[in-house]
């Protein structure tokens, strides 16, 4: 019989869809979880924080399939799941859409002033002129990642007449290469980040490539806050050497209370809220687990698959 380790938040979506004949073991605390995970083939060991998801993993010594609602599990134990072998399914593609939408209301804002809007409202005052007066249409972006994300973000983009250019590896028409993309960045009023974490990405855009940037382009990240050279950002914002940025990730996070990116006029932070900012997140989970469920009780592949040696 298969033995399942499961959170107890997905429970009321996952438990009347499940085939007979399995053995499940729901868990709503870090001690509960780290009680089943022992016993577990398969195992669902999401939590708020970190350090009870590698704990739990540690702990699951049975485990040959491990799914997770994150997209990004870099900061799981890498070593433990290619040693035990373990087929790891994460949540790459889950958010996709609301945080594609989410790049798109950030270019908007700021090319918009839309800020300053919002600022005149919660004081009464009528503004006679609009704060931003920049238009996406027949601007450039430069898009890192064409990954489940970024294949979202240029359409929407596109569909505002955005000329956007993609970073891949393969190159192609329209496209640039890893090696190429530095030399251009002079060329684009937005630079959007949706690259996963990797040591390869780490600190990709720093100091170099913040100065190469146009004096008025905005730097949009929703990929991780450690791509950033993140006191290099803030100089270069502090500077005005760069136009902008647009910060969903931060390093760290939350941002401490007394960091200088907060009282950047030229920086906007959004928490790390553009993947929550939709209601399907667990439902798009359940339906995925279900379905991957069922190909590995059938011996099928599932997907997508995190690879531990690639880090995404």
């Amino acid at each position: 019989m298969t033995t399942l380790a499961l959170s107890a938040l997905i429970r009321p979506m996952v438990e009347p869809r499940l085939p007979d004949g399995l053995d499940v073991h729901w868990f709503a605390s870090r001690e509960e979880a780290l009680e089943v995970a022992p016993l577990a083939e398969i195992g669902w060991f999401d939590f708020n924080e970190k350090e009870p998801m590698i704990e739990t993993l540690r702990a699951a010594t049975k485990l040959k399939w491990l799914n997770s609602i994150y997209a990004g599990l870099d900061f799981l134990p890498m070593d433990v799941l290619i040693e035990r072998g373990i087929t790891v399914t994460n949540g790459a593609g889950i958010n996709a859409i609301t945080i594609a939408e989410y790049v798109v209301m950030g270019m908007l804002n700021i090319a918009k002033g839309y800020r300053e809007v919002v600022r005149a409202q919660d004081r009464h005052e009528w503004l006679m002129d609009s704060p931003g007066k920049r238009e996406l249409a027949g601007s450039k972006a430069l898009l890192l990642g064409y990954g489940a994300i970024g294949k979202l973000i240029k359409p929407r983009l596109e569909a505002f007449d955005v000329d956007v250019t993609v970073v891949r590896r393969s190159g192609g028409e329209g496209v640039l290469t890893p090696d190429e993309w530095r030399g251009k960045l002079g060329e684009f009023d937005w630079v959007i980040l949706a690259v996963p974490a990797t040591p390869e990405t780490d600190g990709m855009i720093g100091a170099s490539e913040l100065a190469a940037m146009k004096s008025d382009a905005v730097l949009v990240n929703i990929a991780r806050g450690a791509v950033i050279d993140q006191p290099a950002l803030v100089e270069a914002l502090e500077a005005k050497s760069i136009g902008s940025a647009f910060l969903d990730v931060t390093t760290p996070e939350p941002l401490p209370e007394d960091h200088r990116l907060w009282s950047l006029e030229n920086a906007h932070i959004t928490m790390h809220l553009s993947g929550r900012a939709q209601d399907k997140m667990f439902k798009r989970s359940a339906d995925r687990f279900l379905e991957n469920l069922d190909h590995y009780l059938k011996g099928e592949p599932v997907s997508p698959v995190f690879d531990p040696k690639l880090g995404y």
